[in-house]
């Protein structure tokens, strides 16, 4: 018999899931993959419950962060988020539909390194040297991470259509 869920767990799962569920799909391009990232990082923070110091979100992040690697790895260079096919029409794009579908096609041109820095950075608005601590990495490499990754974002053929935005303001824009 298992013991009743903890209501503060569940508010949690409820408040927390859409960002990080949100974060998962940028860092990999894939929703199927995104939601089994949020699947593991739920269960990871829930065996951990009682014992998790901080905000649980930091840490549910990282899982996040950490089973994004996993992936890559796993997949490496055989295999590379495609640009995001839309399944149907339509019936009328909103500007914000538009806007999520082109960066998440400019997202999937960069390694993987240089997607979750752009990420983490911009989506979730971390410091350079909080993204580092996730990531594991020196700051000097999250910030010639991220250098390269913009440099790649301003000449994106998928931002092209929004108008000439700079990335920087089309990524912190969707946090």
């Amino acid at each position: 018999m298992t013991a009743p869920p903890d209501p503060a767990f569940e508010a949690f799962v409820r408040s927390a899931s859409p960002r990080l569920r949100a974060t998962a799909y940028l860092l990999t391009g894939d929703a199927g993959r995104a939601e089994d990232l949020l699947q593991n990082a739920l269960v990871a923070v829930y065996l951990r419950w009682e014992r998790l110091e901080g905000d649980p979100v930091d840490y549910a992040r990282r899982c996040v962060a950490n089973g994004s690697v996993s992936w890559w790895r796993r997949v490496g260079r055989r295999e590379a988020p495609g640009p995001v096919v839309e399944l149907g029409r339509i019936p009328d794009l909103a500007d914000d539909a538009v806007r999520r579908r082109a960066v998440a096609q400019a997202l999937a041109g960069l390694t993987e390194r240089e997607r979750r820095v752009v990420v983490l950075r911009y989506v979730e608005d971390l410091s350079e040297q909080q993204t580092a601590e996730v990531l594991g990495i020196a700051t000097g490499t999250v910030k010639s991470a991220c250098a390269r990754a913009l440099r790649k974002l301003r000449v994106s053929p998928y931002l092209d259509e929004l108008g000439g935005a700079p990335a920087r303001a089309v990524l912190e824009e969707l946090a």
